[in-house]
C-alpha cells in the first residue's frame, strides 16, 4: 500500500507540475498578446495557436499562404501581425520598410533561418551563405565566394550553359510531335540540376537522360520538409512520421554527395591536378583562410549552392513557359527578338544576352508574379515605428516580394502578365520588387541564374512552338520556393521557320 500511495502522490505531483507549466505558458501567451495586439491583424483562430489553424488549412489544401497574407494587407494595412503559439511575425509591406531593413547590414536574418540550418534534427544548410546569421562571418564567406561569380568567370560558363541547354533541346525534340505531352517543369528541373552540378562542382549528373537519378526527388522532398516546419508541432503528428523520415534520408543523400565531391576535389588538389575556379574551389579556399572550418562547414555551402542554383531557376523558367503559352502575342514578340538576335545559331554568345532585352523583361515579369523565393525575414533588436505603428524589439519582420508584386499601388493591373512593365523607359516603383532580395544579403547567384535562364529560354523559343495541355489549373505549389502545381504540361512542335545550324 505504501508503494502504491507514493506512486499515486508522484502522479498527482506530476499532473500538478504539468498544469503549472501550462498555466505559466498561457500567461506568457497572454503577455505576448498584450505586447503586440496594438498591431493590426486578423482575429486569431485560438488563444494558444493564433493563426496556425488558418495557415495549416491553407497548406493542407495546397494553397499559397501569401495570397491570404495579401488579403490581410489589403484589409488591415501594410503592417500586419501574424500569431503562432508564442511567436509573432510582423508582415512589413512598405517600400520604406524594405529599404530600411534589407539595404542595411545592421539588421540580421531572423531565427526563422534556423529551420533550414537543421531540419528535423539533421544538419541541412548549416552555416552556409543563406542561413548564416552572423554578419561578419557571412561577409567573410561572401568575399571568398565572389570570384566564382565575377563577370570573367561567368562569361566562361557560356559553353556549359549552351551544352546543357542543347541536351534539353535534344531530349524534348524526341517528343516534339504536337501530340506527346511533355512536363516542362520536370525537364527544366533536370537541366538546371545538370548545369549547377557541372559549373559549380565539376559533376556530370546527366539527370536529363537518367530517370533513376535520386537528386530531383531528394531536393523536392527536402523543400517539402521546409514547408512542413511552418507547423511547430509537425514532428509530433503521427501521420507525418513517414514524410519526416524521407526528408532526413534526402538530406543525408545530398550531404553525402557533397562530402564525396569535396573529398575528390581535395585529393585532386593534393595530386597537383588542374583545378577549375568554380564554386567548389572557392569553398575549399575559404576553408584554408578560416580557422576551425571543418568538412561539415564545407558541405553546408555545397548544399546551399546545389539546391539554390537548381530550384529557383527551374521554377522561374517553368512559370515563364506557362505564361508565354497563355499569352501568344508575347510569345510572338519574344520569338521575333530571338530570331533577330540569335537567328539560326546553335550557340548563344555572351554578347547576345545583352541584346535580348525583351527576354529580360519577360524573365523579370515572371519573377514579379512568381518569385521563386517569395520573401525574407529580419530580426528587430530595438523598438521602431513603421507607418505610425510601434513595433516592439525582438519581433520577427517579414518582407515579401510576392505580395508587393501583386499590389495595385505598385504594379497597375497586377495580375496581368505584362513584360513592358520592365521596359527601360517604364516607371518602376522603388523597393517593391526584390525576387533576389536586396542590399548586402542579396543573392550572390542572381546574375548567374539570369544568364542561364536566358540561354535556356532563348533556345526553347528559337526551336519550338508550345501549347499547354488542357485542364491545367495554373495554381502555384509552395514548397519553400514557388513552382507550378501542375507541372506545365505542354505539347510541342518544331518551329518551321527556324532550324539550328
Amino acid at each position: 500500500m505504501g508503494l502504491c500511495s507514493c506512486l499515486g502522490w508522484a502522479f498527482v505531483l506530476l499532473l500538478a507540475l504539468i498544469l503549472l507549466c501550462f498555466l505559466l505558458y498561457c500567461g506568457y501567451i497572454y503577455y505576448i498578446h498584450q505586447k503586440y495586439d496594438h498591431i493590426p491583424g486578423p482575429p486569431r483562430d485560438s488563444f494558444l495557436f493564433g493563426h496556425s489553424a488558418t495557415i495549416s488549412k491553407l497548406m493542407k489544401n495546397n494553397l499559397v499562404i501569401y495570397d491570404t497574407f495579401l488579403d490581410w494587407v489589403e484589409k488591415y494595412g501594410p503592417i500586419v501581425r501574424i500569431n503562432g503559439l508564442h511567436n509573432v511575425i510582423i508582415l512589413v509591406i512598405t517600400p520604406e520598410g524594405v529599404k530600411e531593413f534589407l539595404m542595411s547590414p545592421k539588421y540580421t536574418k531572423d531565427k526563422f533561418y534556423k529551420r533550414i540550418d537543421t531540419l528535423f534534427g539533421v544538419r541541412f544548410m548549416g552555416k552556409g551563405l543563406v542561413t548564416d546569421r552572423d554578419y561578419s562571418h557571412w561577409h567573410k564567406q561572401r568575399r571568398i565566394m565572389d570570384p566564382a561569380f565575377s563577370r570573367t568567370y561567368l562569361i566562361g560558363l557560356m559553353g556549359t550553359f549552351n551544352e546543357k541547354a542543347e541536351n534539353l533541346i535534344e531530349k524534348i525534340t524526341e517528343k516534339a510531335d504536337g501530340k506527346s505531352e511533355v512536363g516542362m517543369y520536370d525537364m527544366l528541373s533536370r537541366v538546371t540540376l545538370d548545369v549547377i552540378a557541372k559549373v559549380a562542382f565539376g559533376m556530370e549528373l546527366n539527370s536529363l537522360y537518367d530517370d533513376q537519378t535520386p537528386f530531383p526527388c531528394a531536393i523536392s522532398m527536402v523543400m517539402k520538409g521546409v514547408v512542413e516546419t511552418r507547423n511547430p508541432l509537425v514532428q509530433y503528428i503521427p501521420g507525418k512520421q513517414a514524410l519526416i523520415k524521407e526528408v532526413r534520408e534526402s538530406i543525408k543523400l545530398l550531404r553525402n554527395t557533397g562530402r564525396e565531391c569535396i573529398e575528390r576535389r581535395k585529393q585532386a588538389m593534393e595530386d597537383g591536378e588542374d583545378i577549375p575556379k568554380d564554386i567548389l574551389t572557392q569553398i575549399l579556399k575559404g576553408a584554408e583562410l578560416e580557422d576551425g572550418c571543418n568538412l561539415e562547414d564545407l558541405i553546408d555551402n555545397f548544399i546551399t549552392f546545389f539546391i539554390a542554383g537548381q530550384e529557383t531557376t527551374a521554377n522561374q523558367l517553368s512559370f515563364a513557359v506557362m505564361e508565354l503559352t497563355r499569352n501568344p502575342e508575347i510569345m510572338a514578340k519574344l520569338q521575333a527578338e530571338v530570331d533577330e538576335v540569335v537567328g539560326c545559331k546553335r550557340d548563344i554568345e555572351y554578347e547576345d544576352l545583352g541584346k535580348l532585352q525583351y527576354l529580360s523583361q519577360v524573365l523579370k515579369e515572371t519573377l514579379r508574379l512568381y518569385p521563386a523565393a517569395p520573401g525574407t525575414t529580419r530580426a528587430l533588436e530595438e523598438d521602431i515605428v513603421i507607418e505610425g505603428i510601434k513595433i516592439p524589439a525582438k519581433a520577427t519582420l517579414m518582407f515579401n516580394s510576392y505580395i508587393m508584386g501583386r499590389m495595385e499601388q505598385y504594379f497597375p493591373d497586377p495580375f496581368i502578365f505584362n513584360p513592358d512593365r520592365f521596359h527601360h523607359d517604364a516607371p518602376k516603383p522603388s523597393y517593391s520588387y526584390f525576387p533576389f532580395s536586396l542590399g548586402p544579403r542579396s543573392c550572390i547567384g542572381q546574375v548567374f541564374s539570369q544568364m542561364e535562364a536566358k540561354v535556356v529560354m532563348a533556345k526553347l523559343v528559337q526551336r519550338f512552338q508550345f501549347e499547354l495541355v488542357e485542364g491545367q489549373s495554373f495554381r502555384i505549389l509552395d514548397t519553400g520556393t514557388l513552382r507550378p502545381l501542375d507541372g506545365v504540361i505542354c505539347r510541342l512542335r518544331p518551329r518551321t521557320n527556324q532550324k539550328a545550324s
